[in-house]
């Protein structure tokens, strides 16, 4: 999961960074079955195994207070993003990422002149069972809408 409060790029810059790391921890597991991959991409693991894969890891650090926390889906298929933001509010702050189905563990950072989207909150593309469910091997196929 990301907090790009804490990151100097766009959310395209991140989705890209993103999708290519993940594309590469893929080849390494192009031989295993879709259930080996989701268990290799279990936070703890990952920590050992994907040390670059988040920025979090060499803290040990999680991005979700969760048990089976699972980095599969590092960003929700569910998050939308417009790097130009996709709409002024009435007291004229820029939207630049919602929630798609508007998780009711989700939450805003609102600023003096954006609003962006906070999973921080929202488990529900970290577990394993939701993993399975919308499971693919290419990231970039299951996050095509996130843009």
């Amino acid at each position: 999961c990301i907090n790009f409060r804490s990151f100097s790029m766009t959310y395209e810059e991140w989705f890209i960074k993103q999708g290519n790391l993940h594309a590469n921890v893929m080849k390494k597991l192009a031989d295993k079955s879709i259930d080996e991959v989701i268990e290799y991409f279990r936070f703890e693991n990952m920590v050992k195994n994907e040390p670059e894969f988040c920025p979090l890891y060499k803290d040990n650090k999680k991005c979700h207070d969760m048990e089976d926390l699972n980095c599969y889906f590092c960003a929700c298929p569910n998050f939308r993003f417009k790097d130009k933001g996709f709409e002024k509010t009435a007291d004229g702050k820029t939207l630049f990422s919602v929630c798609n189905i508007k998780s009711k563990d989700g939450s805003q950072y609102i600023g003096e002149n954006y609003i962006h989207q906070n999973c921080s909150g929202c488990t529900v593309p970290h577990k394993e069972k939701y993993i399975k469910k919308h499971f693919s091997r290419d990231w970039f196929e299951v996050m095509k809408d996130v843009r």
